[in-house]
């Protein structure tokens, strides 16, 4: 999605290359020069490379919530399958040459202060992602929701995590089948 107005040019090539190359190997000059913005209007936009990164964030993390969200929802009525839907994405994520892990889990990564705005921001996108599964945990009538809810996410994040590093091609399959028998006890049969 090409957006017009400068600050979304550099936000877009700056996540392009955070995605692709990682934080800290990405200079400012890089996104300058794929953004096709001058050095100066980049720095009235964003103080700092840190302040890019939490608005390449924060806009990712909207962007994509929004898309994810909407896409399950138009899926299936059913919250079940809403649910198993979710693996389907992440594992179809996995098998697209965009792959590079996740944004979110790279940044603390790199920038791993504890009390840093990133990784602020990168705990607010996962606990985001929690609360939707909880929701259709909720709506699923499932037992232990918020608990469910936990689990389903730590398998999510497990098949990212080992999907990137191990580079196994059947790790998001594995967490889904792990899921099914995670939502069947929680009485979703």
């Amino acid at each position: 999605m090409t957006r017009d107005n400068p600050r979304s040019q550099i936000i877009e090539a700056a996540t392009r290359l955070f995605t692709e190359h990682g934080y800290h190997a990405t200079g400012v000059d890089t996104i300058i020069k794929e953004s096709g913005i001058a050095k100066r209007t980049l720095y009235r936009h964003f103080p700092s490379k840190e302040d890019l990164i939490v608005a390449v964030l924060k806009t990712y993390n909207e962007d994509f919530t929004r898309s994810m969200m909407e896409r399950t929802e138009n899926k299936s009525s059913d919250p079940k399958e809403k649910l198993l839907y979710l693996f389907d994405l992440v594992n179809d994520w996995f098998h697209d040459k965009s792959f590079f892990g996740c944004m979110f889990i790279n940044a603390v990564g790199e920038y791993s202060a504890r009390e840093s705005e990133i990784r602020a921001v990168c705990k607010d996108f996962k606990a985001t992602i929690r609360t939707y599964i909880e929701s259709l945990c909720r709506e699923a009538q499932l037992s232990e929701p918020e608990e469910l809810a936990k689990r389903l996410a730590l398998l999510i994040e497990g098949a990212i995590v080992t999907t990137q590093v191990s580079q196994l091609a059947d790790a998001g399959a594995t967490a889904k089948q792990t899921a099914i028998l995670l939502i069947e006890a929680a009485g979703g049969s």
